[in-house]
Protein backbone atom coordinates (compact mmCIF):
# COMPACT_ATOMS: atom_id res chain seq x y z
CA UNK A 1 0.00 0.00 0.00
CA UNK A 2 1.37 3.23 -0.99
CA UNK A 3 1.96 5.86 1.72
CA UNK A 4 4.38 8.74 0.39
CA UNK A 5 3.41 12.13 0.52
CA UNK A 6 3.07 14.51 -2.46
CA UNK A 7 6.60 17.04 -2.82
CA UNK A 8 4.52 19.63 -2.22
CA UNK A 9 1.63 18.70 0.04
CA UNK A 10 -0.23 22.47 0.65
CA UNK A 11 0.13 23.08 -3.43
CA UNK A 12 -3.21 21.72 -3.67
CA UNK A 13 -4.74 23.54 -1.36
CA UNK A 14 -3.18 26.85 -2.43
CA UNK A 15 -5.61 28.42 -4.82
CA UNK A 16 -8.48 30.74 -3.33
CA UNK A 17 -11.70 29.48 -3.46
CA UNK A 18 -10.79 26.45 -5.89
CA UNK A 19 -11.68 23.63 -2.98
CA UNK A 20 -14.88 25.04 -3.18
CA UNK A 21 -15.19 25.80 -7.01
CA UNK A 22 -14.06 21.68 -7.14
CA UNK A 23 -16.48 20.54 -4.91
CA UNK A 24 -19.82 22.56 -6.31
CA UNK A 25 -18.55 20.90 -9.72
CA UNK A 26 -18.60 17.45 -7.83
CA UNK A 27 -22.05 17.80 -5.94
CA UNK A 28 -23.76 19.50 -8.89
CA UNK A 29 -22.82 16.51 -10.98
CA UNK A 30 -24.19 13.46 -7.87
CA UNK A 31 -27.38 15.65 -7.70
CA UNK A 32 -28.10 15.07 -11.62
CA UNK A 33 -27.82 11.69 -11.46
CA UNK A 34 -30.31 11.77 -8.13
CA UNK A 35 -33.10 13.69 -10.13
CA UNK A 36 -32.84 11.93 -12.87
CA UNK A 37 -33.52 8.31 -11.82
CA UNK A 38 -35.93 9.80 -9.59
CA UNK A 39 -37.65 11.59 -12.42
CA UNK A 40 -37.57 8.37 -14.48
CA UNK A 41 -39.92 6.58 -12.11
CA UNK A 42 -42.26 9.19 -11.91
CA UNK A 43 -42.61 9.52 -15.80
CA UNK A 44 -42.29 5.70 -16.51
CA UNK A 45 -46.30 5.27 -16.91
CA UNK A 46 -46.87 8.13 -19.09
CA UNK A 47 -43.97 7.25 -21.55
CA UNK A 48 -45.48 3.33 -21.30
CA UNK A 49 -48.50 4.91 -21.94
CA UNK A 50 -48.03 6.87 -25.15
CA UNK A 51 -44.99 4.84 -26.45
CA UNK A 52 -47.16 1.67 -25.73
CA UNK A 53 -44.66 0.03 -23.99
CA UNK A 54 -45.11 -3.61 -21.96
CA UNK A 55 -44.14 -3.87 -17.81
CA UNK A 56 -41.12 -5.56 -18.63
CA UNK A 57 -40.02 -2.49 -21.19
CA UNK A 58 -41.00 0.21 -19.23
CA UNK A 59 -38.56 -1.32 -16.41
CA UNK A 60 -35.63 -2.01 -18.54
CA UNK A 61 -35.32 1.68 -19.26
CA UNK A 62 -34.22 1.78 -15.71
CA UNK A 63 -32.23 -1.48 -15.62
CA UNK A 64 -29.80 -0.12 -18.77
CA UNK A 65 -29.44 3.13 -17.17
CA UNK A 66 -28.12 1.24 -14.20
CA UNK A 67 -26.28 -0.80 -16.52
CA UNK A 68 -24.65 2.25 -18.13
CA UNK A 69 -23.90 3.89 -15.51
CA UNK A 70 -21.51 0.78 -14.23
CA UNK A 71 -19.97 0.82 -17.63
CA UNK A 72 -19.75 4.36 -17.21
CA UNK A 73 -18.10 4.19 -14.07
CA UNK A 74 -15.48 1.84 -15.01
CA UNK A 75 -14.60 3.58 -18.32
CA UNK A 76 -14.32 7.51 -16.66
CA UNK A 77 -12.70 6.36 -13.91
CA UNK A 78 -9.33 4.80 -15.76
CA UNK A 79 -9.87 7.98 -18.47
CA UNK A 80 -9.94 10.60 -15.34
CA UNK A 81 -6.73 9.01 -13.69
CA UNK A 82 -4.85 9.36 -17.35
CA UNK A 83 -6.54 12.70 -18.75
CA UNK A 84 -7.60 14.25 -15.69
CA UNK A 85 -10.32 14.61 -13.67
CA UNK A 86 -12.00 18.16 -14.84
CA UNK A 87 -11.83 17.30 -18.20
CA UNK A 88 -13.36 13.51 -17.58
CA UNK A 89 -15.87 14.83 -14.98
CA UNK A 90 -16.78 17.64 -18.03
CA UNK A 91 -17.67 14.89 -20.55
CA UNK A 92 -19.73 12.63 -18.53
CA UNK A 93 -22.10 15.32 -17.67
CA UNK A 94 -22.02 16.58 -21.26
CA UNK A 95 -23.14 13.20 -21.97
CA UNK A 96 -25.38 12.99 -19.88
CA UNK A 97 -26.99 16.31 -20.82
CA UNK A 98 -27.01 15.39 -23.93
CA UNK A 99 -28.59 11.95 -24.24
CA UNK A 100 -30.98 12.30 -21.73
CA UNK A 101 -32.63 15.74 -24.12
CA UNK A 102 -32.38 13.62 -27.01
CA UNK A 103 -35.05 10.72 -24.23
CA UNK A 104 -37.22 14.07 -25.49
CA UNK A 105 -37.76 12.95 -29.01
CA UNK A 106 -37.63 8.86 -28.76
CA UNK A 107 -40.41 7.44 -31.48
CA UNK A 108 -40.13 4.34 -29.54
CA UNK A 109 -38.73 1.66 -27.39
CA UNK A 110 -35.58 1.26 -29.10
CA UNK A 111 -34.70 4.69 -29.37
CA UNK A 112 -35.09 5.71 -26.28
CA UNK A 113 -33.66 2.33 -24.45
CA UNK A 114 -30.25 3.67 -26.12
CA UNK A 115 -30.64 6.80 -25.37
CA UNK A 116 -31.02 5.83 -21.61
CA UNK A 117 -28.35 3.51 -21.48
CA UNK A 118 -25.55 6.03 -22.98
CA UNK A 119 -26.84 8.72 -20.62
CA UNK A 120 -26.51 6.21 -18.28
CA UNK A 121 -22.97 6.00 -18.89
CA UNK A 122 -22.17 10.01 -18.60
CA UNK A 123 -24.05 9.50 -15.26
CA UNK A 124 -22.19 6.63 -13.85
CA UNK A 125 -19.09 7.86 -14.09
CA UNK A 126 -19.92 11.05 -12.37
CA UNK A 127 -19.68 9.87 -8.34
CA UNK A 128 -16.38 8.71 -8.41
CA UNK A 129 -14.11 11.37 -10.60
CA UNK A 130 -16.14 14.07 -7.98
CA UNK A 131 -15.04 12.11 -4.68
CA UNK A 132 -11.30 11.73 -6.72
CA UNK A 133 -11.36 15.76 -7.12
CA UNK A 134 -12.82 17.13 -3.64
CA UNK A 135 -10.35 14.81 -2.32
CA UNK A 136 -7.38 15.94 -4.01
CA UNK A 137 -8.35 19.55 -3.28
CA UNK A 138 -9.11 19.70 0.26
CA UNK A 139 -6.63 19.49 3.38
CA UNK A 140 -6.24 15.67 5.13
CA UNK A 141 -8.42 17.21 8.59
CA UNK A 142 -11.98 17.78 6.47
CA UNK A 143 -11.42 15.17 3.75
CA UNK A 144 -13.94 12.84 4.87
CA UNK A 145 -16.23 15.76 5.69
CA UNK A 146 -16.58 17.72 2.11
CA UNK A 147 -16.22 14.00 0.59
CA UNK A 148 -19.58 13.50 2.34
CA UNK A 149 -20.74 16.72 0.95
CA UNK A 150 -20.79 15.13 -2.54
CA UNK A 151 -22.78 12.13 -1.03
CA UNK A 152 -25.41 14.69 -0.14
CA UNK A 153 -25.59 15.89 -3.86
CA UNK A 154 -27.32 12.46 -4.45
CA UNK A 155 -30.12 13.37 -2.14
CA UNK A 156 -30.47 17.03 -2.98
CA UNK A 157 -31.18 15.59 -6.28
CA UNK A 158 -34.08 12.99 -5.01
CA UNK A 159 -35.90 15.43 -3.15
CA UNK A 160 -35.50 18.34 -5.94
CA UNK A 161 -37.25 15.87 -8.15
CA UNK A 162 -39.57 14.56 -5.55
CA UNK A 163 -40.62 18.14 -5.51
CA UNK A 164 -41.02 19.12 -9.02
CA UNK A 165 -41.95 16.69 -10.92
CA UNK A 166 -45.21 16.49 -9.52
CA UNK A 167 -45.98 19.86 -10.41
CA UNK A 168 -44.33 20.35 -14.22
CA UNK A 169 -44.85 16.56 -15.13
CA UNK A 170 -48.69 17.63 -15.93
CA UNK A 171 -47.38 20.68 -17.73
CA UNK A 172 -44.63 19.88 -19.58
CA UNK A 173 -45.24 16.23 -19.73
CA UNK A 174 -42.21 13.46 -19.72
CA UNK A 175 -40.94 14.81 -22.83
CA UNK A 176 -40.54 18.15 -21.39
CA UNK A 177 -39.06 16.49 -18.55
CA UNK A 178 -36.07 15.60 -20.43
CA UNK A 179 -35.54 18.46 -22.06
CA UNK A 180 -35.07 19.71 -18.73
CA UNK A 181 -32.37 17.19 -18.52
CA UNK A 182 -30.11 19.45 -21.11
CA UNK A 183 -29.47 21.90 -18.51
CA UNK A 184 -26.53 20.12 -17.06
CA UNK A 185 -24.75 20.96 -20.10
CA UNK A 186 -24.42 24.79 -19.08
CA UNK A 187 -23.16 23.21 -15.97
CA UNK A 188 -19.82 21.56 -17.52
CA UNK A 189 -19.50 24.45 -19.36
CA UNK A 190 -18.87 26.38 -16.27
CA UNK A 191 -17.05 23.40 -14.27
CA UNK A 192 -14.27 23.60 -17.89
CA UNK A 193 -14.31 27.03 -17.77
CA UNK A 194 -14.15 27.48 -13.92
CA UNK A 195 -12.62 24.39 -12.39
CA UNK A 196 -8.46 23.60 -13.16
CA UNK A 197 -7.11 20.13 -12.31
CA UNK A 198 -6.18 19.64 -8.89
CA UNK A 199 -2.16 20.93 -8.25
CA UNK A 200 -1.78 17.06 -6.75
CA UNK A 201 -3.05 15.79 -10.65
CA UNK A 202 -1.19 18.01 -12.58
CA UNK A 203 2.52 17.35 -10.13
CA UNK A 204 1.89 13.55 -10.92
CA UNK A 205 1.82 14.81 -14.88
CA UNK A 206 4.68 17.21 -14.97
CA UNK A 207 7.03 14.33 -13.64
CA UNK A 208 5.58 11.98 -16.81
CA UNK A 209 5.48 8.72 -14.15
CA UNK A 210 2.04 6.78 -14.85
CA UNK A 211 1.47 3.29 -13.90
CA UNK A 212 -1.43 1.14 -14.77
CA UNK A 213 -4.67 2.20 -12.57
CA UNK A 214 -5.93 -1.14 -12.73
CA UNK A 215 -3.10 -2.96 -11.95
CA UNK A 216 -2.53 -0.74 -8.68
CA UNK A 217 -6.01 -1.54 -7.18
CA UNK A 218 -3.78 -5.42 -6.82
CA UNK A 219 -0.63 -4.33 -6.56
CA UNK A 220 0.17 -6.41 -3.62
CA UNK A 221 -1.30 -8.36 -0.74
CA UNK A 222 -2.65 -5.63 1.58
CA UNK A 223 -4.11 -3.29 -1.31
CA UNK A 224 -5.70 -6.39 -2.54
CA UNK A 225 -7.38 -6.95 0.67
CA UNK A 226 -8.58 -3.53 0.79
CA UNK A 227 -10.07 -3.52 -2.77
CA UNK A 228 -12.21 -6.62 -1.61
CA UNK A 229 -12.81 -4.84 1.53
CA UNK A 230 -14.13 -1.59 -0.29
CA UNK A 231 -16.12 -3.64 -3.29
CA UNK A 232 -17.71 -5.65 -0.07
CA UNK A 233 -18.64 -2.25 1.81
CA UNK A 234 -19.99 -0.68 -1.17
CA UNK A 235 -21.93 -4.11 -2.90
CA UNK A 236 -23.38 -3.85 0.82
CA UNK A 237 -24.72 -0.47 0.97
CA UNK A 238 -25.99 -0.90 -2.39
CA UNK A 239 -27.87 -4.01 -2.29
CA UNK A 240 -29.63 -2.59 1.17
CA UNK A 241 -29.96 1.05 -0.48
CA UNK A 242 -31.78 -0.34 -3.34
CA UNK A 243 -33.80 -2.93 -1.90
CA UNK A 244 -35.44 -0.74 0.77
CA UNK A 245 -36.09 2.33 -1.16
CA UNK A 246 -37.45 0.23 -4.28
CA UNK A 247 -40.02 -1.78 -2.00
CA UNK A 248 -40.45 0.65 1.07
CA UNK A 249 -43.32 2.34 -0.31
CA UNK A 250 -45.24 -1.20 -1.28
CA UNK A 251 -44.19 -2.56 2.03
CA UNK A 252 -46.28 0.78 3.43
CA UNK A 253 -48.98 -0.38 1.21
CA UNK A 254 -49.03 -3.71 1.19
CA UNK A 255 -48.72 -4.30 5.21
CA UNK A 256 -50.34 -1.51 6.39
CA UNK A 257 -52.52 0.07 3.45
CA UNK A 258 -50.85 3.06 3.19
CA UNK A 259 -52.25 5.43 0.59
CA UNK A 260 -49.65 6.26 -2.36
CA UNK A 261 -49.29 9.52 -1.35
CA UNK A 262 -48.81 8.71 2.54
CA UNK A 263 -46.22 6.15 1.69
CA UNK A 264 -44.46 8.71 -0.63
CA UNK A 265 -44.51 11.25 2.52
CA UNK A 266 -42.71 8.30 4.99
CA UNK A 267 -40.40 7.09 2.43
CA UNK A 268 -39.53 11.04 1.69
CA UNK A 269 -38.80 10.92 6.13
CA UNK A 270 -36.54 7.93 5.45
CA UNK A 271 -34.59 9.57 2.15
CA UNK A 272 -33.82 13.09 4.62
CA UNK A 273 -32.72 10.90 7.42
CA UNK A 274 -30.23 9.10 5.12
CA UNK A 275 -29.38 13.00 4.04
CA UNK A 276 -28.37 13.46 7.67
CA UNK A 277 -26.84 10.46 8.37
CA UNK A 278 -23.99 11.18 4.93
CA UNK A 279 -24.06 14.58 6.65
CA UNK A 280 -22.90 13.05 10.06
CA UNK A 281 -20.61 10.27 8.89
CA UNK A 282 -18.23 12.89 7.18
CA UNK A 283 -17.76 14.92 10.94
CA UNK A 284 -17.62 11.67 12.74
CA UNK A 285 -15.13 10.11 10.20
CA UNK A 286 -12.78 13.03 10.57
CA UNK A 287 -12.86 13.37 14.23
CA UNK A 288 -12.94 9.51 15.36
CA UNK A 289 -11.77 7.43 11.87
CA UNK A 290 -12.88 5.95 9.33
CA UNK A 291 -13.14 2.78 10.58
CA UNK A 292 -14.61 3.35 13.78
CA UNK A 293 -17.16 5.48 12.00
CA UNK A 294 -18.26 2.49 9.45
CA UNK A 295 -18.58 -0.17 12.39
CA UNK A 296 -20.89 2.15 14.44
CA UNK A 297 -23.08 2.99 11.15
CA UNK A 298 -23.01 -0.65 10.40
CA UNK A 299 -23.72 -1.90 13.51
CA UNK A 300 -27.06 0.64 13.43
CA UNK A 301 -28.33 -0.93 10.47
CA UNK A 302 -27.96 -4.40 11.33
CA UNK A 303 -30.63 -3.02 14.39
CA UNK A 304 -32.54 -0.75 12.83
CA UNK A 305 -33.63 -2.90 9.79
CA UNK A 306 -34.23 -5.43 12.04
CA UNK A 307 -36.56 -3.17 14.22
CA UNK A 308 -38.07 -1.52 11.63
CA UNK A 309 -39.06 -4.74 10.41
CA UNK A 310 -41.08 -4.97 13.83
CA UNK A 311 -42.74 -1.98 13.58
CA UNK A 312 -46.21 -1.09 13.45
CA UNK A 313 -48.05 2.41 14.22
CA UNK A 314 -47.76 5.14 11.77
CA UNK A 315 -45.86 7.35 14.38
CA UNK A 316 -43.01 4.21 15.09
CA UNK A 317 -42.84 3.89 11.23
CA UNK A 318 -42.19 7.44 10.89
CA UNK A 319 -39.52 7.90 13.40
CA UNK A 320 -37.93 4.66 12.57
CA UNK A 321 -37.81 4.95 8.88
CA UNK A 322 -35.79 8.12 9.56
CA UNK A 323 -33.07 6.82 11.89
CA UNK A 324 -32.98 3.94 10.05
CA UNK A 325 -32.50 6.02 7.14
CA UNK A 326 -29.30 7.63 9.08
CA UNK A 327 -27.69 4.11 8.93
CA UNK A 328 -28.70 2.43 5.98
CA UNK A 329 -27.47 5.10 3.62
CA UNK A 330 -25.29 7.43 5.75
CA UNK A 331 -22.08 5.26 4.78
CA UNK A 332 -21.86 6.50 1.19
CA UNK A 333 -20.33 9.71 3.03
CA UNK A 334 -17.35 7.70 4.02
CA UNK A 335 -16.30 5.94 0.77
CA UNK A 336 -14.87 9.15 -1.04
CA UNK A 337 -12.21 9.64 1.94
CA UNK A 338 -11.87 6.23 2.53
CA UNK A 339 -10.95 4.78 -1.33
CA UNK A 340 -8.72 8.39 -1.61
CA UNK A 341 -6.62 7.63 1.13
CA UNK A 342 -6.27 3.59 -0.39
CA UNK A 343 -4.69 4.58 -3.47
CA UNK A 344 -2.16 6.59 -5.25
CA UNK A 345 -2.90 9.41 -7.43
CA UNK A 346 -2.50 7.24 -10.38
CA UNK A 347 -5.81 5.23 -9.72
CA UNK A 348 -7.56 7.36 -7.25
CA UNK A 349 -10.65 8.00 -9.95
CA UNK A 350 -9.87 4.40 -10.96
CA UNK A 351 -10.84 3.18 -7.41
CA UNK A 352 -13.44 5.28 -6.49
CA UNK A 353 -15.47 4.30 -9.71
CA UNK A 354 -14.29 0.84 -10.00
CA UNK A 355 -14.33 -0.51 -6.62
CA UNK A 356 -18.09 1.78 -6.25
CA UNK A 357 -19.43 0.64 -9.38
CA UNK A 358 -18.73 -3.00 -8.72
CA UNK A 359 -20.36 -3.09 -5.24
CA UNK A 360 -23.48 -1.27 -7.22
CA UNK A 361 -23.65 -3.67 -10.12
CA UNK A 362 -23.61 -6.33 -6.72
CA UNK A 363 -26.05 -4.28 -5.08
CA UNK A 364 -28.76 -4.16 -7.97
CA UNK A 365 -29.98 -7.54 -7.28
CA UNK A 366 -31.07 -6.13 -3.67
CA UNK A 367 -34.64 -5.27 -5.01
CA UNK A 368 -34.49 -8.46 -6.79
CA UNK A 369 -33.58 -10.59 -3.34
CA UNK A 370 -36.39 -8.92 -1.57
CA UNK A 371 -39.21 -9.01 -3.78
CA UNK A 372 -38.60 -12.73 -3.77
CA UNK A 373 -38.44 -13.25 -0.56
CA UNK A 374 -41.46 -10.86 0.60
CA UNK A 375 -43.51 -12.89 -1.79
CA UNK A 376 -42.10 -16.38 -0.47
CA UNK A 377 -43.02 -15.24 3.18
CA UNK A 378 -43.29 -11.68 4.17
CA UNK A 379 -41.77 -7.93 3.74
CA UNK A 380 -40.66 -8.39 7.47
CA UNK A 381 -39.18 -11.77 6.83
CA UNK A 382 -37.50 -10.15 3.87
CA UNK A 383 -36.16 -6.79 6.09
CA UNK A 384 -34.92 -9.14 8.70
CA UNK A 385 -32.64 -11.38 6.47
CA UNK A 386 -31.95 -7.37 5.01
CA UNK A 387 -30.35 -6.65 8.34
CA UNK A 388 -28.20 -9.40 7.88
CA UNK A 389 -25.81 -8.99 5.44
CA UNK A 390 -24.37 -5.73 7.43
CA UNK A 391 -23.01 -8.46 9.67
CA UNK A 392 -20.84 -9.33 6.14
CA UNK A 393 -20.17 -5.47 6.19
CA UNK A 394 -18.82 -5.31 9.71
CA UNK A 395 -16.36 -8.13 8.98
CA UNK A 396 -14.66 -6.66 6.06
CA UNK A 397 -14.06 -3.56 7.84
CA UNK A 398 -12.64 -5.18 10.47
CA UNK A 399 -10.38 -7.50 8.98
CA UNK A 400 -9.82 -5.75 5.30
CA UNK A 401 -9.83 -1.97 5.65
CA UNK A 402 -6.94 -0.13 7.48
CA UNK A 403 -7.12 3.33 8.82
CA UNK A 404 -6.03 5.92 7.18
CA UNK A 405 -7.02 8.60 8.47
CA UNK A 406 -5.19 12.17 8.09
CA UNK A 407 -2.91 10.31 5.42
CA UNK A 408 -1.26 12.58 2.89
CA UNK A 409 -2.44 11.89 -0.38
CA UNK A 410 0.53 10.37 -2.58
Amino acid sequence: MNTVSSSNPAAQHARPGYGARALLASVLGYAMDGFDLLILGFMLPAIAAELHLTSTQAGSLVTWTLVGAVAGGLIFGVLSDYFGRVRMLTWTILIFAIFTGLCALAQGYGDLLIYRTIAGVGLGGEFGIGMALVAEAWPAARRARVSSYVGLGWQLGVLAAALLTPLLLPVIGWRGMFAIGLLPAVVSFLVRRRVEEPALFTERVARGMHKPPLKLLVADARTTRASLGVVILCAVQNFGYYGLMIWLPTYLSKTFGYSLTRSGLWTAVTVLGMAVGIWLFGVAADRFGRKPAFLFYQAGAVVMVFVYAQLTTPFALLIGGAVMGVFVNGMIGGYGALISELYPTDARATAQNVLFNLGRAVGGLGPVAVGSLAARFSFAAALGVLASIYLLDIVATLFLIPERRGAALE
